[in-house]
């Protein structure tokens, strides 16, 4: 069975929503969205605190695994990407944060007119409704996406802010306004107690139209070509396999692990890789698929005396007072996002801007958050480098669609990258330690206090440490194909016709923050490339 619409759009993460939203909006053809797991119907990604489940289910978790990597103990990553309606940002810790504006100054000197900050900075509003304080020079109001501030604050959070500040880091009430460095309570896509989806915010709304269809549990096998030009796609459905056509054009937004793969599979990436797999090559591109970028982050633990943590909140009668809590007000710890704070600082006071970003969360973890919470009340200091220089790759292992690829993400290759994560594990324990929080601190669980040295830390991040789920880069976006680069700035693909990628893997580097609100900035301005429409005014500021 065959069928055609004007557009097609792989996948319903972040941008993919935002894009069908702002196509069936735009009502310029029909639209049908292709998504290979289930619809958003899992309680567990609706309540804030579920991320901790969500990032163990199979069924709306795709359950990457890095391979093992030299500067990571040799270890297999949990690589967790969302497998339904809105995609990871259904799985992912609620935090809103666009980067630093040199990030997209860096996109727009690589050649990609039409990305630096003053431009992009429309979009950002665009898609944002914030609720709280903020300069409406930086600051959307009208959006779909809602943005809240946390409004449960808490003494070890208060402490740690302001022993931060005692330090001489400031207090920042906005790091999405015009400056990034600095502390201050996370702000987070919730509202009302429950998560802001790019599916709920976008694809929702869309679906009541007439022009858009989605279809769940369809897994994109190919992308169809004649020649070059982009024709459809062909998906498997309940055992059985579909082709559907596109009139005008095909959007990829899969994801950075999943659309370099899929560009693969459908003979658009590098000649040797493809001939391996016994590919046929459509267009030779060889950086389909390298330029694989993400934060590794490594958790300082303590034990906790005084104030309760999270850790006790959610154990025996106060667990089931909270779930009561929940269901009757929507407020309680079950209603928070796990992280409260974020930081953005130097490695060294000499540099013009921040490379480091220190979290903060009154919760502990055995395994950063993936196996439960500790039996003892602990928090944990999240350590990362905004900007890594190590370089990896996500290559198809096989013809097998349903074959997870090889994911390399070369973590800690660089020597600047390991330089760089040991300052910031250094300034979250002088933090840890600063008189402001200090009376809190029973002891150091890790990476304890008997390791001091650079060659210590640095050997306990190689082994504890694990991604901060941000890959990029993957389908970079650069003027010219021959520098390993997979899109033009238009999001086009080089060499073939009526095709796009938009999403994470398009970054020519990463964003210095979390990557769902860059993302969704993508999505914003893809709809209007797609559309042909005047690009929104560049804002001075």
């Amino acid at each position: 069975m065959t069928d055609t619409f004007d557009y097609l759009i792989i996948g319903s993460g972040t941008a993919g929503s935002v894009i069908a939203g702002r196509l069936s909006a735009g009502q310029r053809g029909t639209v049908c969205v292709l998504e290979a797991g289930p619809r958003d119907r899992n309680p567990f990604i609706h309540v804030p605190a579920g991320v901790a489940y969500t990032l163990k289910n199979p069924r709306i978790n795709w359950m990457y695994e890095t391979e093992p990597g030299d500067c990571t103990g040799g270890r297999r990553i949990a690589e967790a990407r969302g497998r339904t309606l809105g995609g990871s940002g259904s799985i992912n810790g609620h935090i809103y944060n666009r980067g630093h504006r040199m990030d997209f100054e860096t996109w727009a000197q690589r050649g990609n007119r039409g990305w630096s900050y003053a431009e992009v900075l429309p979009y950002f509003k665009r898609s944002e409704n914030r609720i709280g304080a903020g300069d409406d020079r930086y600051r959307g109001r009208d959006g779909p996406f809602t943005i809240t501030d946390i409004d449960r604050p808490n003494p070890l959070s208060d402490a740690f802010i302001d022993g931060a500040a005692s330090l001489g880091i400031p207090r920042n009430p906005d790091y999405n306004g015009a400056v990034q460095e600095g502390i201050s309570y996370a702000q987070r896509s919730l509202y009302r107690g429950q998560r802001v989806s790019p599916a709920r915010a976008f694809l929702h709304p869309a679906m009541k139209r007439g022009n858009l269809d989605v279809r769940t549990d369809a897994h994109v096998q190919q992308i169809l070509f004649e020649g070059k030009r982009t024709v459809g796609v062909r998906y498997l459905r309940k055992g059985h396999s579909h082709t559907v056509r596109a009139r005008a054009e095909v959007i990829l937004s899969a994801g950075a692990i999943a659309s370099p793969q899929l560009l693969q599979l459908s003979g658009v990436g590098p000649p040797q890789l493809l001939r391996s797999l016994g590919l046929p090559l459509v267009q030779a591109l060889p950086g389909v698929g390298e330029n694989l970028r993400g934060h590794y982050g490594v958790p300082l633990i303590a034990r906790i005396r005084g104030p309760g943590t999270i850790n006790e909140q959610v154990r025996g009668f106060r667990l089931a007072r909270e779930v009561a809590r929940y269901a009757f007000t929507r407020r309680g710890v079950l209603a928070q996002t796990p992280g409260s704070v974020y930081c953005f600082w130097k490695s060294d006071e000499s540099l013009d801007q921040g490379d480091i970003q220190i979290t903060f969360m009154p919760a502990s973890s055995p395994f950063s958050g993936t196996s439960g919470l500790d039996r003892f009340p602990g928090a944990t200091i999240g350590c990362w480098q905004q900007r890594p220089q190590s370089v990896g790759y996500v290559r198809a292992r096989s013809p097998d669609p349903l074959e997870h690829p090889e994911i390399q993400p070369n973590y800690l290759e660089d020597p600047n990258d390991r330089r760089i994560l040991v300052a910031a594990m250094r300034l979250g324990r002088k933090i840890m330690r600063s008189r402001p929080f200090a009376p809190f601190v029973e002891r150091e669980v890790n990476p304890g206090p008997g390791l001091r040295s650079e060659e210590e830390l640095m050997e306990f991040a190689r082994t504890t440490g694990t991604t901060t789920f941000h890959p990029v880069g993957t389908c970079r976006m650069g003027p010219e194909p021959q520098n390993n680069t997979v899109v033009d700035e238009q999001l086009r693909v080089h060499g073939v016709e009526r095709l796009r990628v938009a999403d994470a893997s398009i970054m020519p580097t990463i964003t210095s923050a979390n990557t769902n609100a860059a993302t969704l900035m993508i999505g914003e301005k893809a709809a209007d490339l797609i559309q042909g429409m005047q690009p929104l005014p560049a804002e001075d500021v």
